[in-house]
């Protein structure tokens, strides 16, 4: 039974490290660009050297 209390200490306590990390990053300014994702795929890769294939 002690296990169980142990397991579920554990859990919360990563929950709440990744909560603060998410919070951080939200702090940081890590997810305002919302434009550029959508309009990425727009845009023309750069051309690869293609050599030995044909």
């Amino acid at each position: 039974m002690n296990i169980i209390f142990f397991l579920i200490g554990c859990s919360v306590f990563i929950a709440l490290i990744f909560l603060a990390a998410f919070f951080w990053a939200n702090k940081t300014g890590q997810h305002e660009d919302t434009y550029t994702p959508s309009v990425r795929i727009l845009f023309d890769d750069e051309e690869r050297d293609d050599e030995g294939q044909g």
